[in-house]
């Protein structure tokens, strides 16, 4: 488990150098991965609609800030990660980082796209 510090709406970096935007919902604060799943876009500069949905700025994609289910294309899912206080201050579990993949794990992967 890795705990990111959370003090507001913007952009949080883990100790590992993995990048994530903490955005404002009426209910509170959602923390996403930085990038897009689709093409890798700035989600950053994405903008939540309907106080529930992520929008990428680059190609529209639409994700679910509680599930991070893909409403344009079900094959993308965006990392949604839990926001939780401990003694006072709030931080984002954001998980181990991944496991480095091999040669032909990146082979495999990058002919699947």
């Amino acid at each position: 488990m890795t705990l990111v510090r959370v003090e507001g709406p913007g952009v949080v970096t883990s100790d590992d150098g993995r990048r994530f935007v903490v955005l404002a919902v009426p209910d509170g604060l959602r923390v996403v991965d930085a990038v897009c799943p689709h093409n890798r876009g700035p989600l950053e500069q994405g903008w939540v609609r309907e106080g529930r949905t992520l929008v990428c700025p680059w190609h529209w994609y639409r994700f679910d800030l509680d599930t991070g289910e893909c409403a344009t294309s079900p094959q993308h899912v965006l990392g949604v990660h839990p926001v939780r206080e401990i003694d006072g201050v709030t931080y984002a579990d954001v998980g181990d980082p991944p496991r480095p993949m091999s040669w032909s794990e990146r082979l495999r992967a990058h002919a699947r796209e």
